[in-house]
């Protein structure tokens, strides 16, 4: 028996509580925080982005639960999805582009976990194999309309330039619809620069082998919700070079600021850790916003989406 609509509700809130966790926590190093706004966007900007990007998101994960009782994947209408979540969080909140990296993120997952709902939730096996059916699926439609909601959210400066298929140029969308380019086949290009462009090509690896894996084992060992974050923030930090900054202030850099987090959390089980992470948050806030490790916060927030799909509940 179908249930479109009670996967995409389930679906839906499992989105916002991912995104307001995450952005909650704190202090998550060189990002906004509850305790820390930026010049031009506030804590509050992300919430409010997390909130604006559901109904998207549960309309997806409807459809991808009906499409699994016989419909065309090929119909779903994964990069409508995104585009349309992106125009959402640009229309209710003023801080410019706060959820453009999750939504990226989440709409596969959201699609695959309405595709495995159950009564019972989301089972993680199901997930994965249905996730895998969602990325194959996707048509040059998608790519074209993912290519829209990027060029909407971002500019040159955070996006930086390519010599081949420039979100910013308009040749590059005549170019995937005369080639027939899937979201897989352009973000091949772009695998070894950008982890979401690499989650997308290697099946969500970080994501749930890593990110929520990592998570799960922090709150199942009793840390609080907040702690587990942070802890699951710098664990992914100190394994993958941060896509914004490589793109803000270089590989190089990158490399620093995860060294940094690696050393941190070598402090984890000590009575100062906290005080050493809130001193890496000001250490990298001295950037001048040149340090923000904003593709790690969004993986942060798909591993937590991940751990609420199962079922878990803080």
């Amino acid at each position: 028996m179908m249930r479109g609509a009670e996967a995409g509700d389930y679906v839906g809130r499992c989105h916002a509580l991912a995104g307001l966790l995450e952005a909650s926590a704190y202090p998550k190093p060189g990002n906004v925080h509850r305790l820390r706004d930026s010049v031009e966007t506030r804590y509050e900007h992300f919430l409010a982005g997390s909130v604006a990007t559901t109904p998207a998101m549960r309309d997806l994960a409807s459809r991808a639960h009906n499409t699994a009782y016989g419909g065309d994947w090929s119909s779903l209408g994964l990069g409508e999805a995104i585009l349309q979540a992106v125009k959402e969080m640009l229309t209710w909140q003023r801080g410019g582009n706060v959820q453009l990296g999750v939504v990226l993120l989440h709409a596969p997952i959201a699609a695959a976990a309405g595709a495995a709902y159950h009564e019972d939730g989301v089972p993680f096996k199901r997930m994965r194999e249905s996730l895998t059916e969602v990325i194959a699926a996707a048509t040059p439609r998608d790519t074209v309309n993912i290519y829209k909601a990027i060029d909407l959210a971002m500019t040159k400066r955070t996006l930086g330039e390519v010599d081949d298929l420039d979100v910013s140029d308009e040749s590059s969308l005549e170019i995937i619809e005369e080639e027939c380019m899937t979201p897989t086949q352009v973000f091949e290009l772009c695998k070894d620069r950008d982890t979401i462009c690499s989650e997308w090509v290697h099946g969500f690896t970080v994501t749930f082998e890593e990110g929520h894996r990592h998570l799960s084992h922090r709150l199942e060992d009793g840390e609080s919700v907040n702690s587990a974050v942070v802890e699951t923030f710098l664990y992914l930090l100190s394994r993958h070079p941060d896509s914004l900054i490589i793109r803000k202030s270089g590989a190089e850099k990158a490399e620093e600021v995860s060294g940094r987090a690696a050393q941190v959390l070598r402090h984890r089980r000590e009575p100062g850790f906290m005080d050493e992470v809130r001193r890496m948050d000001e250490e990298l806030w001295s950037g001048g916003g040149k340090l923000n490790p904003g593709t790690t916060a969004d993986l942060t927030a798909a591993s937590i989406f991940v751990q609420l799909l199962t079922g878990w509940r803080p």
